[in-house]
């Protein structure tokens, strides 16, 4: 995490734009990513190219890319900044719709806003072609995943990893947050059987 505090706020606490005026431009990137949950006969249609309102991944793509070209008009400390090239793609899965925007410039400040406002607004337009038929879908997981250039150097996002994903759910158990799950353990003492038992999974071997 960063040591420099919150720089958009002046010694008195007061909103302001940053001053990068100093700075020498470099080339700068940016990837965000999300994804649109839907139900798998919402995926099934835009994969057919069958949602009534058209195209939703080729309307969606140059949503994204308008909004990356918009987005100091949306986030009000944005610096204008001239985007160089701006790549949103999809990956289609049964119950969601992953998208991913990708940002470069070469300014004095980075595009990680630009990439996330293309990403958030892809989103959006995802939802917006295929509501009539899938109103439940929901928005999430969006975040910054990678980001090159300027003084902080470069941040990747790391992929959860199921020894993470187990480990929250021991924390869970110990902390008593899981306790319908817990009454259904069969009581042997060892939560990767008991959880496997609840599950009817194949993971134990």
């Amino acid at each position: 995490m960063s040591d420099r505090g919150l720089t958009h706020l002046d010694p008195l606490g007061r909103a302001r734009m940053v001053d990068v005026t100093p700075k020498e431009p470099t080339h700068r990137r940016a990837i965000a990513r999300g994804k649109v949950f839907m139900t798998s006969e919402t995926a099934s249609l835009v994969a057919r190219g069958s949602i009534s309102k058209g195209d939703v991944l080729a309307v969606a793509r140059v949503a994204g890319i308008q909004a990356a070209k918009r987005t100091p008009d949306l986030i009000p400390l944005c610096h204008p900044l001239l985007v160089g090239s701006v790549f949103v793609n999809f990956r289609i899965e049964d119950e969601f719709i992953q998208v991913e925007a990708q940002v470069e410039t070469v300014d004095r400040t980075g595009v990680e806003m630009e990439a996330l406002t293309a990403c958030s607004v892809a989103c959006l337009t995802i939802y917006d072609m295929c509501k009539s038929a899938d109103r439940s879908m929901e928005i999430g997981e969006i975040a910054l995943w990678e980001k090159t250039g300027g003084r902080s150097g470069t941040y990747r996002r790391e992929e959860a990893t199921g020894l993470a994903s187990s480990a929250v759910v021991g924390l869970e158990l110990e902390n008593g947050v899981s306790g319908a799950l817990r009454g259904s353990f069969t009581g042997s003492g060892d939560v990767v059987d008991d959880i496997d038992q609840l599950l009817g999974s194949d993971f134990a071997e």
